[in-house]
């Protein structure tokens, strides 16, 4: 097993979102890491992951029997020093043939300044072809379940290639790579002794880095720790829930999704100064870069709760693999914030009789939303800001992302407009008020039509659309 680096702990990390349109039939969430002293490894990710989903636009437009083609990549940092650094790409699409997965590995030199494939971690060919022999023999210790022959010194076999705390040289295949049918993650962990030969000046640089990385908490995101959470630490709320009677004020809450991002302390600012709330779906992966800014959330007022650990379509996964999201989501917000969430936003919307039972289990209300700011799609400020406006009543929930420039540009008109005609800014919880929330169900919005469990034309149309 790798052991990851806290992306919390690297100075000048963001996050970065290839630029998507959900309205279509793809579902598509694709994130990155920047760093600011390696821009050049920042250039090289997004190829890689444009690379990728260029093939899965391909295979989707030739494939129109899937009713929605889904494409997700994630990321972990396998190594972080200040000689080098290693991004693991974790990327998955679901088409016709169901959900695989492929993984690799970018590097960054940061002493020559280069960003490269993980077969530089290798010296030469000879190093390759030796490590193929290490590797095949590894792999015939796992009987029949893997084809060892599959393995030659194409160096394209060898894209995925990192560290663990022993400083093994650990070689990941992708889905199906090496069986007839998809396996799962398949790894092979050669001694370090044995890899030492082997490697370039930047391969012994990235060994030693992830032999000094710290231990991870093995029981990270398990169902066991979120229920040692709920034990110690409070449900959380708005540092100012209570202040607002939205049974007598009118209120809307505003939601933002996907964050935090690179433009989420800007809309902090904002927000700030209009003295506004709002609730924040964030993403579990991009919590754990940047957890001051769920603090912060929590400091000034605000809501932050659960929108999965990496955006995948909930209703397209096993319940055991539901429970793994969601849980993954929960244990980073709680390290954050020292709250446990009880709001889940599921991606695109997408939910289910069992995402339902898993929410439930954990004491997690459904949110979904009455007015959608349609701010996926490339728009002027202005016309973000109508949008949501046009759509507000007293009762409503708002979508939006915090990840996009234009939505944060347009927060001002929205708040100044919604203010002007009377309207108080708060968490979503607050406009259910004495009513409350049942963990399990669905919200749409607190108005009369919308109570939880609604069928009317605007959760008909929600379910339909089916978009985060």
């Amino acid at each position: 097993m790798i052991n990851y680096v806290d992306p919390s702990r690297v100075h000048g990390l963001n996050i970065q979102e290839l630029g998507k349109n959900e309205h279509d039939a793809r579902r598509v969430h694709i994130t990155y890491p920047s760093i600011d002293d390696a821009p050049r490894l920042t250039e090289k990710l997004r190829r890689t992951v444009a690379e990728h989903l260029g093939r899965f636009d391909k295979h989707a437009t030739a494939d129109p029997t899937r009713s929605h083609p889904e494409f997700n990549v994630d990321w972990q940092l396998a190594a972080a020093s200040n000689q080098v650094i290693g991004v693991r790409l974790r990327i998955g699409e679901s088409l016709a043939t169901g959900w695989s997965e492929e993984r690799t590995t970018v590097w960054y030199d940061r002493v020559n300044r280069r960003a490269l494939d993980s077969g530089a971690l290798l010296k030469d060919g000879s190093a390759l072809a030796e490590l193929s022999r290490l590797v095949r023999a590894g792999l015939s210790d796992q009987g029949s379940r893997v084809n060892p022959h599959a393995v030659g010194t194409d160096p394209k076999t060898f894209d995925s290639l990192s560290f663990n705390p022993h400083g093994e040289l650990v070689v990941e295949f992708d889905d199906a790579q090496l069986t007839a049918a998809p396996l799962g993650r398949v790894a092979v962990a050669v001694p370090a002794s044995e890899a030492r030969p082997l490697l370039s000046a930047t391969g012994l640089r990235a060994q030693q880095a992830a032999t000094e990385t710290p231990e991870t908490p093995p029981a990270m995101g398990s169902t066991e720790a979120i229920k040692a959470a709920d034990t110690t630490k409070l449900p959380a709320q708005s540092s100012k829930a209570g202040s607002v009677d939205c049974a007598k004020a009118k209120c809307v809450a505003l939601t933002y999704d996907d964050g935090p991002g690179p433009e989420t302390g800007r809309l902090l600012d904002i927000l700030a100064h209009k003295g506004a709330r709002a609730t924040f779906f964030v993403v579990g992966s991009n919590a754990t870069a940047h957890p001051e800014l769920l603090r912060r959330m929590r400091q000034e007022g605000h809501l932050v709760a659960n929108h999965t650990w990496s955006h995948r379509d909930l209703t397209a996964m096993p319940i055991s693999k539901i429970a793994d999201q969601l849980n993954r989501g929960q244990y980073a917000i709680t390290q954050a914030i020292w709250q446990v969430p009880t709001l889940v936003r599921p991606p695109y919307g997408a939910s289910d009789p069992q995402v339902a039972s898993v929410a439930r289990g954990l004491g997690l209300s459904v949110v979904r939303w009455n007015v959608d700011a349609d701010d996926l799609r490339p728009a002027d400020p202005k016309v973000i800001a109508e949008r949501a406006v046009s759509g507000a009543r007293p009762g409503a929930i708002i979508l939006m992302h915090d990840v996009h420039g234009s939505t944060v540009d347009a927060t001002p008109e929205i708040l100044r407009r919604l203010q002007a005609k009377g309207y108080t800014l708060v968490t979503v919880p607050e406009l259910y008020g004495s009513r409350g929330m049942d963990p399990g169900k669905a919200y749409d919005s607190a108005a009369s039509a919308d109570s939880p469990g609604a069928t009317g034309s605007i959760q008909r149309a929600l379910e339909k659309q089916a978009m985060s």
